[in-house]
């Protein structure tokens, strides 16, 4: 019996997050791995490969980073969860708040999904509304009904939970006015992502990226951009304004991509690369909202916020720290952007080099890249994907998205632009003869799809 039949006997879908499922990978993707170090991971017969993946964009410094375990690992020897609050638990919670420009308070988690449900389920208590509305351009907010039933994967979901989440376009300020329009006075929250494969529109500039290698939609624009248009229309609403930062928050900027943009969420959510790897999330934000989940203003009705035992576990709230001081000694974020825009130029002048630039593109914030494969038509193929990411991983890289780490070097680009060069050549000719000549196992299939 192989891993992957060992991995679906087990474990219900062979993994613990759909995007590390079989079907999320080409087949001659690594079954299992057995270690990471730097930005390299290895399977069980030692074989390496570049890692562009980071586990699932947690990873930011790099695997196995010695200052950061080290951290961790002090906390465990103080007694890794203990009877009640830790010192560690209430420096982490003070060192966040001194962090983002917005926050109050702070609760710790270990996942987003339980963060963001979090601040779904305070704003519901804040504002006594029972719809959600959240931004249908961004993939991922939860595993839990109020936003699954907005997918088509709908079973195992409550009829009656049904049609409580709205959907809206991202830089499309109309579409959420007139959604707010269609439910006056019931809309509890707007959630979305300060940005991910656009950034937030600004006078002219619409939708897209820059492409600068810093983003130039920040502070410093003359004009209001689509985040700061959308807190006005909350606060004229009523509304929460939640920003999910899972992604964007210790990448874009140490205040959150909220700081690049000069906007003030009500609540926002982080997670991923809080803790270089470690189990870390939280929900944060405003202390008239937040407050709602304390037990301290005696006759407050209760809201019965987050309750986990191992929320403030304190091998991660350690590592939490020490990532935070590893970022700010050695320039951590720069890197990201100028690798992100070195690694975005080389894509494309590679795939312009053997012809394909218009089935191939690299876009997106320079500290955040993503890559698209298109057909004839100009259509997201997932077919192309699945051939890239087969033929990147033959030269041993593996990038089944775009996660960069502070280990990302000039030597790491100079093995992707070698990988590139392989890859595109076997690219172009299937463009030309027919992807199922080149393609050696099934095509990448979407997440959210309503059956296997």
């Amino acid at each position: 019996m192989n891993y992957r039949e060992r991995l679906l006997r087990s474990i219900p879908g062979g993994a613990h997050t759909y995007s590390r499922g079989f079907d999320q990978h080409p087949l001659n993707a690594p079954e299992i791995l057995s270690r990471g170090e730097g930005v390299y991971v290895f399977d069980p017969h030692g074989k390496k490969y570049l890692d562009y993946g980071m586990g699932l964009r947690s990873v930011n410094i790099g695997y196995s980073e010695s200052q950061i375990d080290n951290a961790a690992i002090r906390q465990i020897k103080n007694g890794t969860n203990l009877t009640l609050p830790s010192l560690i638990e209430l420096e982490a919670a003070e060192l966040l708040i001194e962090l983002i420009d917005s926050v109050d308070m702070v609760k710790f988690t270990k996942n987003g999904s339980t963060a963001v449900s979090a601040a779904v389920k305070l704003a519901r208590a804040y504002t006594g509304r029972d719809l959600v509305a959240r931004c249908t351009d961004h993939p991922f907010f939860s595993y839990d009904d109020w936003f699954i039933s907005s997918t088509p994967i709908t079973r195992g979901i409550p009829r009656e939970s049904l049609g409580k989440t709205k959907m809206f376009q991202y830089n499309d300020y109309t579409s959420l006015e007139l959604l707010i329009s269609e439910y006056p006075d019931q809309i509890a929250c707007v959630v979305l992502e300060p940005a991910s494969i656009s950034c937030p529109s600004t006078g002219s500039e619409i939708g897209g990226c820059c492409g600068l290698e810093e983003c130039s939609r920040g502070i410093t624009s003359s004009s209001d951009n689509y985040l700061r248009q959308i807190q006005a229309l909350c606060r004229r609403n009523g509304i929460v304004f939640i920003l999910d930062e899972m992604i964007t928050g210790f990448r874009w900027n140490l205040g959150g991509a909220q700081k690049i943009f000069g906007v003030q969420p009500d609540l926002c959510t982080f997670g991923k690369a809080m803790a270089n790897g470690y189990p870390l999330a939280c929900v944060a934000g405003k202390r008239e909202i937040m407050e709602l989940g304390s037990i301290e203003h005696s006759g407050q009705e209760r809201v019965f916020f987050l309750s986990t035992t191992h929320g403030a576990e304190m091998a991660s709230l350690g590592a939490f720290i020490e990532n935070i001081n590893f970022i700010k000694e050695n320039n951590v974020i720069s890197n990201y952007w100028k690798y992100g825009s070195k690694l975005k130029k080389l894509m494309n002048q590679k795939a312009n080099q053997y012809g394909v630039g218009s089935y191939f593109k690299a876009d997106g914030p320079a500290c955040s890249p993503h890559f698209t494969t298109l057909d004839s038509n100009g259509v997201n193929s997932l077919g192309l994907r699945t051939l890239f990411c087969q033929e990147m991983i033959k030269s041993g890289v593996l990038i089944p998205w775009i996660s960069l780490a502070f280990r990302h070097t000039e030597e790491e680009l100079l093995i992707t632009e070698l990988a590139l060069d392989a890859t595109f050549k076997v690219y172009e000719r299937a463009i030309s003869d027919g992807l199922e000549k080149y393609l050696d196992g099934p095509v990448i299939k979407p997440v959210f799809r309503i059956y296997n």
